[in-house]
């Protein structure tokens, strides 16, 4: 076990469009032991926003972990990443690529843009709920995130 404090509250950024994936990933994190907190960005404006404390979300907490989905309207989730890495004060936090995409193009993609993970959403709903599960267990509980 790592030495995050487990009462101290989890920042994440749920990068994603489709209500029906956001209230999915709320659902598997609310099952987990895990204190955290949903940020919940529904395109990469949005993300790109909260992020860098603009506008309404200037009192946005830094996230510890973002779930970033690729195909999003305004700034897709590609583009996003890349700015994300490039950024000096972003580049640290954990990105963790959880989309429908399949395509190799978007994991070779991804990954050169220094993506922490790569993740295809399962169509089942256990499937996708054992996902969210496997995410808080192996990010939250076991990795060392920085502060």
């Amino acid at each position: 076990m790592n030495d995050n404090n487990p009462s101290r509250l989890v920042e994440i950024l749920l990068v994603e469009d489709n209500p029906g994936d956001i209230r999915l990933t709320q659902e598997g994190l609310r099952e987990t032991k895990m204190l955290n907190n949903l940020q919940v960005a529904m395109d990469g404006v949005e993300a790109l926003d909260i992020l860098l404390k603009r506008g309404k979300h200037a009192n946005a907490s830094r996230p510890d972990l973002i779930l970033l989905d690729l195909n999003l309207p305004k700034i897709d989730g590609r583009e996003l990443l890349r700015r994300i890495k490039s950024d000096e004060n972003l580049k640290r936090i954990p990105v963790v690529i959880l989309t429908s995409s399949r395509a190799e193009e978007d994991i070779l993609k991804t990954y050169n843009l220094h993506a922490n993970c790569y993740i295809t959403k399962p169509v089942d709903f256990n499937q996708f709920l054992n996902v969210i599960r496997s995410i808080d267990d192996f990010w939250l509980g076991i990795v060392k995130l920085p502060q």
